[in-house]
């Protein structure tokens, strides 16, 4: 959706958009720190402030909201149903996100995706973090680039 917003418009090139996305991956909230890196590359470093107070005002002002009977709301079975639901959607449009833009422009042939899965075995498997995959990826792009 992001993608969508700001490369067709022209704030952002599609490889200045995959590469902060793709930045945004190695450390947690990937949302958070995406927004701050788009503020920043639209308008330098008072945008990455103005975006970063964007993105988490709203959590803040909705956590100190509730907070007062946040128990008696976790409780209550359809609020836990609604919340259930909501954890389903994230992780259903973090797929997405993940599909496109990621994976329909970085694996385009057989050594790609195979590149791509030595990366995964890195992470999943053999439990590396995340930044050695990263610099593992960006290194790893870069020899293949030269094949």
């Amino acid at each position: 959706m992001l993608e969508r917003e700001f490369v067709p418009t022209g704030w952002l090139s599609k490889d200045e958009f995959l590469a902060g996305y793709g930045a945004a991956q190695a450390v947690p909230g990937p949302l958070f720190t995406f927004a701050a890196y788009l503020g920043a590359v639209m308008n330098g470093w008072q945008g990455g402030l103005l975006a970063t107070i964007a993105i988490f005002l709203p959590a803040f002002l909705l956590v100190l909201g509730s907070l007062p009977f946040w128990d008696s709301l976790r409780r209550n079975p359809k609020i836990k149903g609604a919340l259930m639901g909501v954890n389903s959607a994230v992780v259903g449009i973090l797929i997405a996100a993940f599909y496109q833009p990621i994976w329909t422009s970085s694996i385009l042939a057989p050594i790609d995706f195979a590149f791509a899965a030595i990366l995964f075995s890195m992470l999943v498997y053999w439990k590396l973090p995340p930044w050695v995959i990263v610099l593992t990826g960006a290194i790893g792009g870069l020899l293949m680039e030269l094949i």
